[in-house]
């Protein structure tokens, strides 16, 4: 049908855009290429996939998705691609995506990334400041998804105690010593094991170090452990400084990991060898499609005058998403990042500016068409006493 000239697309969850928008995907790689495959899948986004390596785009689905040759360091190349183009969505590594995050403001583009770099969002925010489009980075999992299922449940306390994050993407079938699978980026796993963390302790911001403060905890009867990384906060340090009295992070992975880990990083010195790193573990873990995503976030507090506690708990599996294998993280990330995307398109987002994950709600989320994709029927919201601090957390139901 057609609105004043323009088509309109109705999706089968009764969603309706006007008009066909102009998006670029910076970086071709598993994520990269899942989201522009989901977004020319709905026929409301000409969506242009660029990479430096013609093999990478040559591998990426190519049913609606203009490929583009594009080195993200040549700035004359980057700023011609996002010309006219309504959004520019980096899922280039971490250390690009500052370079994509200018080229998007010089172009009038809104721009929206996953990093969980640290500082490349500050980078971002600053450059954010009096911008004329949407600035909204960390639309992953974790920062992202985490983060708006931590605010919605923040919110509804009048007091906050404690607010604890846990993620982990991990193989349904470990089996090595690491207990683990490449099933995203590479470069975003050290980094995240490297950088420093964020956290709220006792009401006081501080940094606490990877890799640390590791907990073990059952789930549906699988034993896991839990420990300190970067990044996975987002915003949240900001958003709730001097309105809780703890806050903190964690990657989920199964017993071991973070020994392991360890040693590789710190006894063997190789977190001043990341290049090396990165080679030894693209060239001995294998990538897996069968893997599954956890997402447990508890967030205790006072309400009506009681102590009251609150729980999310989801699994996302592998599945086969418009004919193609994808793995729980692709689904899990691209749908995050393209959800957004329909949201700030259909103007439910605001439209300059700094934008944080915080800020877009839960209930709108989850009822996209993309967001849809976290609804499951594993997902647990309870609300109960508190237990105590300790290195047993609850399990779901």
């Amino acid at each position: 049908m057609e609105i004043d000239g323009e088509v309109t697309h109705l999706d089968d969850l009764g969603s309706r855009r006007l008009g066909v928008r102009d998006i670029i995907v910076i970086g071709a790689g598993n994520i990269g290429s899942t989201i522009a495959g989901m977004l020319a899948n709905t026929g409301d986004y000409r969506v242009t996939l660029a990479d430096r390596s013609a093999q990478q785009l040559a591998e990426a689905p190519a049913a609606g998705v203009e490929h583009l040759v594009l080195d993200v360091n040549d700035a004359k190349a980057l700023g011609a691609a996002m010309a006219g183009k309504f959004a520019a969505l980096s899922a280039a590594p971490y250390h690009l995506t500052f370079k994509v995050a200018q080229a998007a403001k010089a172009a009038g583009a809104h721009y929206l990334d996953l990093t969980e770099d640290v500082a490349s969002t500050r980078k971002v925010k600053a450059l954010a400041n009096g911008a004329r489009t949407a600035f909204i980075p960390q639309c992953g999992l974790a920062p992202g998804f985490i983060s708006i299922v931590a605010a919605d449940l923040a919110k509804r306390f009048e007091t906050l105690h404690d607010v604890r994050l846990r993620v982990g993407a991990l193989p349904k079938y470990p089996s090595n010593a690491l207990n683990y699978n490449l099933t995203w980026s590479t470069d975003g796993v050290i980094n995240e094991y490297c950088e420093p963390c964020e956290a709220i302790v006792d009401g006081v911001p501080r940094q606490t170090r990877a890799l640390e403060e590791c907990e073990a905890f059952a789930l549906d009867g699988v034993a896991y452990e839990a420990f300190n990384t970067s990044g996975g906060l987002g915003t949240l340090c900001e958003t709730l400084a001097g309105k809780v009295r703890n806050l903190n992070y964690r990657t989920i992975r199964y017993p071991g990991h973070a020994a392991i880990m360890k040693a590789l990083l710190n006894d063997l010195r190789l977190r001043d060898r990341r290049d090396l790193l990165k080679d030894i573990l693209e060239n001995a873990l294998p990538a897996t499609l069968q893997d599954v995503v956890i997402v447990f976030v508890t967030v205790s507090g006072i309400r009506d005058g009681h102590l009251v506690q609150e729980t999310y708990a989801n699994k996302i599996y592998a599945r086969e998403v418009d004919g193609r294998a994808l793995s729980a993280i692709q689904i899990t990330t691209a749908s995050a990042i393209c959800a957004v995307l329909d949201l700030l398109a259909e103007g439910r987002l605001p439209t300059a500016g700094f934008v944080k994950q915080e800020d877009i709600g839960l209930t709108e989320f989850l009822a996209n068409r993309f967001g849809h994709a976290y609804a499951s029927d594993e997902t647990a919201m309870r609300r109960e006493p508190p237990r105590p601090e300790g290195p047993q957390l609850e399990a779901v139901a």
